[in-house]
């Protein structure tokens, strides 16, 4: 959690320091939709990320991605016009979409199928925590010294997380404080036909499997929310709602701190409709539903004329999407084997991160034409059809031999 705080951190010093650097460098809001584009089509090869985890392993894979980003985050600070932001926001979305498939790997390494979805969540809220702690301390930064100096502020705090996980984790099967009946826990609350086989993951294979595209497809239509939340918000509040730097620092960090609530609201609803009987697989698609139709608040956004009422609705969107959004992420560890969970979560996060790519062009190209307006309107509608997705390819089966989660007992 504390790696995908200081990740999030990181990516999102860029979206609170946007209205400054836009002014300051003289960027149009067009040049700032290919700075973010360029950044999406770096993190869309989570792919490479998943498979060189699930190839290297978690522990020195994940400390190398963490310390590539830290750096490239400070060179931020060197960037004099949006060709080198974009060239360097490449770079950086293509060393941070490591966290994800490495949160996923150690959920699905450490903890028994019962538990992945709270563990989910919880490693999930660092990405709210993060977005939350970048505008006042970005603000306070640039205030202080300048935008520049708060790149390389987030940058060093990712150093320093580099060399605690460095020093502090390992595998279950390696950690020196792990007692045999604790690892014993672990084993029997792992699904028998998802262990690790051995083998390299299959790339080809995955996508092969329809329940990868119900899982995929979904990040595809949903992510869009979090990259408007991340990248674009502080600028509406700015150009449409007259906010500046002060107001955008004391209001635009609680739509992540609703998130977090979303991130753990989504396995509460899981593990209720478990306790009744539900399924694993149908009680995330339950929770991901839920979260869809809470999204539909986004559609109101932009024709409301308080400010705060908009701000409350950006919170509900924020709590509704970490509904959906952690559950469809812990998903890969439910359908998938160990060893392929990092490489799932990293071609999922691919398809989610194309569909911020895309929406952020739209909203670049588009925004100074027609407004904000459609675009929340098209938030609250793509949720839903995720939803629709998941229950189409997404199917509640159980692999033979192997017990029903909700069949197991709770150590």
């Amino acid at each position: 959690m504390l790696g995908a705080i200081v990740n999030y951190l990181t990516r999102s010093t860029m979206g609170v320091a946007a209205p400054t650097i836009l002014k300051d460098l003289g960027i149009s809001v067009k040049e700032y939709s290919w700075i973010t584009s360029a950044f999406q089509l770096g993190i869309m090869l989570q792919p490479i990320c998943g498979y060189v985890l699930d190839t290297l392993g978690l522990r020195t894979g994940f400390a190398v991605f963490a310390a590539a980003w830290s750096l490239i985050a400070m060179a931020h600070g060197l960037a004099s016009n949006w060709q080198g932001f974009a060239m360097l926001r490449g770079l950086l979305g293509l060393a941070e979409g490591s966290a994800q498939p490495a949160g996923m790997k150690a959920v699905a390494t450490w903890f028994p199928a019962k538990e992945r979805g709270f563990a989910g969540g919880m490693f999930n809220i660092g990405a709210s925590l993060g977005s939350v702690l970048a505008p006042p301390l970005v603000v306070w930064a640039a205030l202080t010294w300048n935008w520049r100096a708060a790149f390389v502020l987030t940058g060093a705090i990712g150093l320093a997380w580099v060399a605690l996980w460095l020093v502090f984790y390992r595998s279950p099967d390696q950690h020196p404080s792990m007692t045999e009946d604790e690892r014993a826990r672990v084993a029997a609350g792992q699904e028998a036909h998802l262990v690790d086989a051995g083998t390299r993951p299959s790339i080809v294979s995955i996508l092969k499997q329809g329940k990868f595209w119900g899982i995929a497809l979904p990040r595809f239509l949903a992510d869009p929310t979090w990259g408007t939340l991340s990248f674009w918000v502080p600028l509406y509040l700015s150009h449409t709602r007259g906010f500046d730097l002060k107001q955008i620092a004391m209001f635009v960090w609680l739509p992540f701190v609703a998130a977090d609530l979303g991130c753990l609201f989504g396995p509460v609803i899981a593990h209720f409709l478990q306790k009744r009987g539900v399924s694993l697989i149908n009680a995330r698609r339950w929770a991901f539903t839920v979260g869809a139709a809470m999204m539909t608040g986004m559609m109101f956004v932009g024709r409301v004329e308080s400010p705060y009422a908009a701000i409350a609705l950006l919170c509900l969107g924020g709590f509704a999407h970490q509904t959906l959004s952690v559950t469809v992420i812990t998903m890969a560890s439910d359908l998938f084997r160990r060893d392929e969970v990092a490489t799932v979560a990293g071609l999922a996060g691919m398809m989610g991160n194309l569909g911020v790519l895309l929406f952020s062009l739209l909203i670049g190209g588009l925004v100074t034409k027609i407004g904000y307006d459609p675009f929340f309107v098209a938030l609250g509608v793509l949720d839903i059809l995720g939803a629709v997705v998941l229950w189409t390819f997404v199917k509640d089966r159980v692999a033979p031999g192997a017990r029903p989660v909700s069949q197991i007992p709770n150590p």
